[in-house]
């Protein structure tokens, strides 16, 4: 049995059909769990997903996230299903949950993945490592492994009619709802999310400034996409935090990854480097970025991009 912890607000969240699929892949009966005051609702979505039974647990407790509260919610599932296999999203929650349940449970972790597979019973993963220069086999020996699945690294299973889902009963201790999350601020209306985007355009300080950011912002409207930021730029200030991508922001892995003026540091490399495709734009011919691009534009990002907004817009229409 394979249990996958799913995440989404209205409606799953991509990573969720991710999951879903992942987990189909590994060939075992998959239960979808769902926390927090649409688990209903998005259980049955889940359960018209491909996901063979799908549970949810909506007390109290979980109406905002709180540590201590999901990783006993996501214990009684497993506990419920007998599941030997746990799969969460490599997001902000999952990287936060996943090792208090392998404390919890006793279970052996593989995070960040981007494959799985099932050996004589025993979960096989693999990950990247050295921001992306390589990739780590690791075989979870545990009698329950839990895996954390890195956005985009697995097709989507398909949405279908919503099906019927449980109700889970979780049996919470008054400190569980310690350390619950009280206020979330929300991102603009309608903008693309950063590790949902199927395209991501970033920006770094070849941009020489936060006036010329509109650049990037413009290039991502055209594609459809979302807007990024290298660690520099965060740090100076030019962009919020939310939108950095790199080891201590987002992990990302569109289908296209596109770099304005990023020379490519490893930090930022480890967060991007298993985008499908990733096209750099930077005036430095011998900037570290190129050295895993799949196309190079060797010049100026502000004399680049305008002109490259105009043929993208003209494209589509």
């Amino acid at each position: 049995m394979i249990l996958v912890v799913l995440e989404g607000g209205k409606t799953l969240k991509n990573i969720s059909l991710e999951l879903i699929a992942a987990a189909r892949g590994l060939g075992g009966p998959v239960t979808a769990l769902c926390i927090g005051p649409d688990a209903k609702a998005l259980a049955a979505e889940a359960a018209g997903a491909g996901a063979d039974s799908a549970l949810f647990v909506t007390a109290p407790e979980v109406a905002a996230y709180a540590p201590r509260a999901y990783a006993r919610a996501v214990a009684a599932s497993t506990a419920k299903t007998g599941a030997k296999v746990i799969l969460l999203g490599a997001t902000s929650t999952g990287r936060d949950l996943a090792p208090r349940l392998s404390a919890r449970l006793g279970a052996g972790l593989a995070s960040d993945v981007v494959e799985i597979r099932l050996d004589e019973g025993h979960l096989v993963a693999k990950r990247p490592v050295y921001a992306g220069k390589a990739f780590l086999t690791v075989r979870v020996e545990t009698p329950v492994a839990i895996a954390t699945i890195r956005p985009n690294a697995f097709p989507r299973a398909g949405r279908g009619p919503a099906a019927s889902a449980e109700e889970c009963a979780v049996d919470f201790e008054p400190r569980d709802t310690d350390g619950a999350i009280t206020s979330i601020e929300m991102g603009d209306a309608g903008k693309v999310e950063l590790t949902e985007a199927d395209i991501v355009v970033s920006g770094g300080r070849g941009l020489k400034g936060p006036e010329n950011f509109h650049l990037v912002e413009e290039l991502a409207a055209a594609l459809g996409g979302a807007v990024g930021a290298s660690r520099a730029v965060v740090d100076a200030g030019w962009r919020p935090h939310p939108e950095q991508v790199g080891q201590t922001g987002k992990t990302v892995s569109p289908t296209l990854y596109i770099a304005c003026g990023i020379s490519g540091a490893v930090q930022h490399m480890a967060g991007m480097s298993s985008s499908k495709i990733i096209v750099a734009i930077n005036k430095d011919p011998d900037a570290p970025i190129f050295s895993v691009a799949d196309y190079g534009v060797v010049g100026d990002a502000l004399e680049i991009i305008p002109p490259l907004v105009k043929e993208v817009a003209a494209l589509r229409g």
